[in-house]
């Protein structure tokens, strides 16, 4: 089960036991932000892309959507989100509880966190599965995502 292998790689950080799981799914951005109690903005939701053969995680704030130009500006293609079939296959994580903890060794799978959750002391990334979450501040986010950089690719949280 996916939130086990995640909850297995918080062991070497000593955070496994403060993954929560909930009695209801927080398998979107509102679900999840009604189960921990905060605004859905806090929420830090992983999008999975295609880019050539790689798959590319981008952990956002919760109201942050895609610019294409600015994608296309960081990686140099049009972005194209992975199927459900394709995300399961990559990450070992379903739609809903996708994140970039506890991935499979020997895929290429490349994370970036956006700028857009900067604004927050602490956001709640999912844990694997559907009704999970922890709270992390965007630095211990940053290092346990084992993210290549923060990048600036999300337009509506700003405005």
């Amino acid at each position: 089960m996916a939130i086990e292998r995640v909850r297995e790689y918080f062991r070497q950080f000593g955070k496994e036991e403060e993954i929560r799981e909930f009695p209801v799914s927080s398998a979107t951005v509102e679900l999840a932000a009604q189960a921990v109690g905060v605004i859905p903005a806090r929420i830090a939701k992983t999008l999975s892309f295609k880019v050539g053969e790689d798959c590319v995680l981008i952990v956002t704030a919760g109201d942050g959507k895609i610019d294409n130009s600015k994608y296309k500006a960081q990686f140099g293609c049009k972005a194209k989100m992975l199927t459900a079939e394709e995300v399961l296959a990559f990450t070992g994580h379903a739609v809903g509880g996708v994140c970039p903890f506890g991935l499979p060794e020997g895929k290429q799978i490349r994370v970036y966190t956006d700028v857009s959750m900067q604004r927050f002391e602490t956001v709640f990334p999912a844990c694997g599965s559907g009704n999970s979450a922890i709270e992390l501040t965007c630095g211990e986010l940053f290092r346990y995502s084992g993210s290549l950089g923060w990048i600036d690719v999300c337009k509506g949280w700003a405005e």
